[in-house]
């Protein structure tokens, strides 16, 4: 899926009854997104419609579904829903507007290259947003760069999107065309390729956490091919090159870690770690320099490093 905001220069072209467009921040090939005001008390909203007049049954179930799922979240890594209402033929899905814009159209700017101290903080950031899930038993099953906005002031990350999440227990997948696969062919794990012996649980956001941390990290994907079986293969069998043999710059503890994270057997959860050493990262709300202990409680979070 691909519904994140991006700046536009688009002008409103749209009207939803009891708000008032401000501009359109996302105009996709399914879905439109724009920032707004709640008339009754003038709260900033951001509003997201399906582009179709007439969509489908099928997207009108996954259209719901982000708010079936995440309207009883309410934590500071994932953006909030407000509410779900009819608008023509379909709905409008009403959220939080917190001044986000969307990390991968962020990041590619080269005023805005993070530093080491920059990812470790998002880093961590994301790792407790992943927590929050795990402990809600919500697969996102859709984690990249597109999927995640930053407050360019503030640095405040959310994670978007959640109309493909599941709630555990563990779902089968079976397998499909990897043209119709859900989630986003360059950061899906084996396992949502449907062409692994296992059905899909917590390992799949971890994968596709690896595979945003390296594309942060290196500027570019793991794997690239204009040829949906080859990504395919890709994630199921070949090994990216090492993040710091990309980048130097980039130590080679940090490296390990995403070698972990896109690993093709399973991989710890956070929450598992944690309990097996007794750490748990506390979620910083600015960039600051980050002393060595807290570098080892995002390696044991993570993979369990020591």
């Amino acid at each position: 899926m691909n519904n994140s905001y991006q700046n536009t220069t688009h002008h409103p072209t749209v009207e939803v009854p009891n708000y008032q467009i401000l501009e359109a921040i996302y105009l996709g090939v399914r879905t439109l997104v724009y920032r707004a005001i709640r008339t009754r008390d003038r709260l900033p909203v951001v509003i997201k419609l399906l582009k179709t007049e007439y969509p489908s049954f099928s997207e009108l179930v996954q259209f719901r579904n982000q708010y079936t799922i995440a309207k009883n979240i309410h934590q500071p890594g994932i953006i909030q829903t407000y509410s779900l209402e009819p608008y023509r033929n379909g709905y409008a899905l009403i959220m939080e507007d917190f001044g986000g814009v969307s990390l991968k159209e962020w990041a590619l700017k080269e005023e805005n290259a993070l530093s080491l101290r920059e990812f470790l903080v998002l880093a961590i950031a994301l790792c407790n947003t992943l927590n929050i899930l795990y402990q809600e038993r919500i697969i996102h099953k859709d984690i990249k760069p597109n999927n995640i906005l930053i407050n360019p002031e503030t640095k405040q990350i959310k994670l978007i999107d959640f109309s493909i999440a599941s709630l555990l227990p563990r779902e089968t997948q079976a397998l499909v065309n990897p043209k119709v696969l859900e989630g986003t062919l360059a950061y899906i794990s084996p396992e949502q390729t449907g062409r692994m012996n296992r059905g899909i649980d917590y390992r799949t956001d971890f994968y596709s956490l690896g595979v945003t941390f390296y594309e942060l990290l290196t500027g570019k994907l793991p794997f690239e091919s204009n040829d949906p079986m080859e990504l395919v293969h890709c994630h199921i069998a070949k090994t990216a090159p090492s993040v710091h043999e990309i980048n130097p710059k980039i130590p080679s503890v940090i490296s390990e870690i995403v070698n972990k994270l896109m690993a093709k057997n399973a991989v710890k959860s956070s929450h598992e770690v944690q309990s097996q050493n007794g750490l748990k990262v506390q979620p910083t709300s600015q960039i600051q320099l980050i002393p060595e202990k807290v570098i080892r409680f995002f390696i044991f979070t993570i993979v369990g490093l020591g």
